[in-house]
């Protein structure tokens, strides 16, 4: 288990838990807009882990943002935040990686680690409010400050059932019946649906670049602009080709493999696309096969595709279907002159079990992206 910082002595007033890339990048861009830290100025190469020290001028250490990486087994995104979270300390900001799911004890010796920490903590910053182990910490901190950031398109649900009062549920399993945990976990994610709501004595942010259609009372909503992304890396350099952006639909069970497989096809052969940035949880064997029979060259990016793009060398334009990247990547290269174009997905493409919200949600994350170069769906040769 990697040394967990700053422990005895070191109380963090703010406690930001991350179990993915993104989140983690979106914590480093609201600690930028609140002025607590941040890049700024070209790119700077990277400082090895036993030179690094915190930057001159930075915030004395018991007020320091502390970053919890609730680190999940999957290999790729395991990579991906460890990358991040060398840019966090980058920043002066202290990482904290907990193997939260080394082992069934695991769990175990991570809350109660974290315990004092949570108690003393003034405000929490989450990536994902629809995770089990989140809403599990905010039953035992007592912090009246709580701030969500970005976790990609599932951002745009959770502001909407936390308005209607609703069950916390990512919205590709809305629709079905709850199965055994989820009534065993119910008492908690009701617990933590209520520590999310605004009241007198606690106060609620979202900080997001999804457009939010419905704002909760009380909830404060601020704007990420990635102002901490085109302030560290870039402007990137720009080819003439285009680069295709996967997605993890058909991991999901949202979206046919067959079809999908298609759709890539046509999608490269009509814009003249050469490169495919794989989703971080895209399945090994799907991907050879998207190689050997669309001839694209698979990328598995090691950091999140925001900082990919911005550090270049980028296609002039980016293809995708609906995904959180159709929101964010205008916004990272915003003046770059990078066009980013989005594919509808096809009712056909769907499969029998998918949520009866998928179409509707996924035409949604397309119709209100801005910025964006919309395409009809492909039809499968």
């Amino acid at each position: 288990m990697s040394p967990r910082a700053g422990q005895a002595g070191h109380a963090a007033r703010t406690l930001a838990f991350v179990e993915s890339p993104v989140q983690l990048l979106n914590v480093l861009e609201w600690a930028h807009r609140h002025g607590r830290r941040g890049g700024a100025g070209p790119e700077r190469p990277a400082v090895p882990a036993q030179a690094r020290r915190a930057p001159a001028g930075s915030p004395p250490a018991d007020a320091e943002l502390t970053v919890v990486v609730l680190s999940p087994t999957d290999p790729m995104t395991r990579g991906q935040l460890r990358r991040m979270a060398d840019l966090a300390r980058d920043e002066g900001y202290r990482v904290r990686w907990e193997e939260a799911r080394g082992g069934t004890t695991a769990p175990f010796h991570t809350i109660g680690g974290l315990a004092g920490s949570l108690r003393r903590a003034d405000r929490i910053v989450m990536g994902d409010p629809f995770s089990r182990y989140v809403q599990l910490l905010l039953t035992i901190t007592r912090a009246t400050d709580l701030v969500v950031v970005d976790d990609g398109t599932a951002t745009m649900e959770f502001v909407a059932q936390l308005a209607r009062g609703e069950r916390l549920v990512r919205w590709h399993r809305k629709g079905g019946r709850p199965g055994p945990r989820d009534l065993l976990f119910a008492p908690v994610s009701s617990s933590a649906r209520r520590r999310l709501t605004p009241s007198d004595g606690r106060r609620v942010e979202v900080f997001s670049s999804m457009p939010v259609t419905e704002t909760p009372e009380g909830v404060t909503v601020t704007a990420n602009d990635f102002a901490w992304t085109r302030a560290r890396f870039g402007p990137p350099r720009i080819t003439k080709g285009a680069d295709m952006v996967g997605t993890s639909l058909v991991e999901t069970g949202v979206v046919d493999g067959d079809r999908y497989l298609e759709a890539v096809r046509g999608l490269a052969k009509a814009h003249g696309a050469t490169r495919y940035f794989a989703h971080r949880r895209e399945n090994t064997d799907k991907l050879h096969r998207l190689a050997v029979e669309t001839g694209l060259e698979i990328v598995r990016p090691d950091l999140p595709l925001e900082l990919i793009a911005r550090r270049g060398p980028i296609g002039r334009t980016i293809l995708s279907f609906p995904s959180t990247v159709v929101h964010t990547l205008p916004l990272a290269l915003a003046g770059t002159g990078v066009r980013v174009a989005v594919c509808d997905i096809d009712p056909a493409w769907l499969t029998d079990t998918a949520s009866p919200r998928a179409q509707g949600f996924l035409s949604g994350v397309t119709g209100t992206a801005r910025d964006v170069h919309r395409l009809a769906a492909v039809s499968p040769a």
